[in-house]
């Protein structure tokens, strides 16, 4: 079946009319099987998440009464985060341009896909749908740490690509945001959303020998290239959320001269400085690329 583009990826096609690509939610157009999708998602991942999220993930999530009901309706969402962090969820028609994305970041609105994956992509959607956006990212925004974490990432983004180092800092919120793991009295856990909303990268990103787990080191994240098509090779810990609004007190300036004159680092590739938590087998990759 062909695959549907959405936002910026469709081209001038995807474009909404507004300047800030926010579109009506409309809400009362989702489908019973869109709500069924919804559903059958968030049972699955509801079964797999107790002790391989966060706490602050789960708390998230029920703060938000985020359920299986139903999609949720974003006024009604942002109306309960506001009150907790001051954040909003806007929707979008799908991925918006990088300018767009850090302002609304900036300004505590975070942006949502509007649409969601067909029954035959619950395990892999190539874009961020509203259950990932939804699902994987608000419910951290419900933690006033990671809530900030994430107004001073939008600010720093918009700073980032006014001087030409945005591919650097686009891997500090990959590696943190979307497939970041924290380490706890409880043990590893998962906060990022890329992991927290799939099925399989749940188990891959904690259990799999295969993925390196390294200690997360700024310098180190920047110069990591990521996979945007397949599993991580390698996962970066945090030992508390405070690490993570920390970066917001640094002047990324010299760090990005730094970084820009050494070789980018391979997505598997384990540093002689790493503070190594697990070094993987590579297993899973290098049966990838021997089918290939």
């Amino acid at each position: 079946m062909e695959t549907t583009r959405h936002g910026a990826a469709a081209g001038d096609a995807g474009r909404p009319v507004s300047a800030d690509w926010t579109i009506d939610q409309e809400w009362d157009n989702y489908t019973p099987e869109d709500h069924a999708i919804w559903r059958t998602l968030f049972e699955r991942q509801s079964k797999l998440l107790p002790g391989r999220a966060c706490g602050e993930f789960v708390q998230g999530l029920r703060d938000l009464t985020i359920d299986a009901g139903q999609i949720p309706d974003f006024r009604r969402l942002s109306d309960d985060l506001e009150k907790l962090t001051g954040w909003r969820v806007v929707a979008v028609p799908g991925l918006v341009p990088d300018e767009v994305f850090f302002d609304h970041l900036a300004n505590r609105r975070f942006p949502a896909g509007q649409f969601i994956r067909r029954a035959e992509q619950l395990d892999y959607i190539e874009e961020p749908d509203v259950f990932h956006d939804v699902f994987g990212h608000v419910p951290m925004l419900a933690h006033p740490v990671f809530a900030d974490y994430m107004e001073a990432y939008g600010k720093g983004g918009l700073r980032a690509q006014g001087m030409g180092v945005l591919a650097n800092l686009a891997r500090v919120y990959w590696y943190t945001v979307e497939f970041g793991l924290i380490s706890g009295v409880e043990g590893l856990r998962i906060y990022g959303s890329g992991i927290a909303s799939s099925r399989t990268e749940t188990i891959f990103a904690l259990e799999a020998p295969s993925p390196n787990r390294v200690r997360f080191d700024l310098e180190r994240v920047m110069r990591t290239l990521y996979r945007i098509d397949d599993f991580q090779e390698t996962y970066f810990v945090i030992e508390g959320f405070d690490d993570l609004l920390a970066l917001a007190d640094i002047d990324f300036g010299p760090i990005y001269r730094r970084v820009s004159a050494l070789p980018d680092l391979d997505p598997g590739s384990i540093d002689p400085a790493d503070i190594v938590l697990h070094r993987g087998t590579g297993a899973y990759h290098k049966a990838r690329r021997n089918v290939a």
